[in-house]
């Protein structure tokens, strides 16, 4: 079993809001952030990037690295476990796209503080992590 490393974006628009979608398929029913695996040989500024504009058609500016996540609740769940780099952007301005409708069924505009459930581990770790200041929280 390998530990998958992931990469979760946080954008943000200028009411401070953030960009979540509605997952379906294999992450069904769980709201996130954009995001996804980080390919071999990729920085972590160019998987958000392309997971971004892949699942939104949005192109970001080089997002910034806000901390990272242990994700053991889906692990435990699931037996998946996974490693998430936290990246924050502002919002670039234009309106997201349903680019992959398999993956995703919406994406809508929410506040960071009241989150829509369920939600995925991953994105609710980053979360908590960029409203808090913290680049991690130890898993106790």
């Amino acid at each position: 079993m390998m530990v998958a490393t992931g990469v979760g974006v946080i954008i943000v628009n200028p009411q401070g809001l953030i960009l979540l979608g509605k997952r379906c398929g294999s992450h069904a029913p769980f709201w996130s952030i954009p995001g996804g695996h980080l390919d071999p040989g990729e920085t972590f500024e160019q998987c958000a990037r392309r997971e971004v504009a892949e699942e939104t058609g949005l192109q970001i500016a080089p997002p910034r690295f806000i901390g990272i996540s242990n994700n053991l609740q889906t692990w435990q769940a699931e037996g998946k476990h996974t490693v998430s780099i936290c990246m924050w952007v502002q919002h670039p301005g234009g309106q997201p796209e349903l680019k992959e409708p398999e993956k995703c069924a919406e994406w809508r505009w929410c506040s960071p503080t009241a989150l829509p459930e369920p939600h995925f581990e991953a994105s609710r770790n980053a979360i908590a992590l960029w409203l808090s200041g913290n680049v991690y929280q130890p898993s106790i």
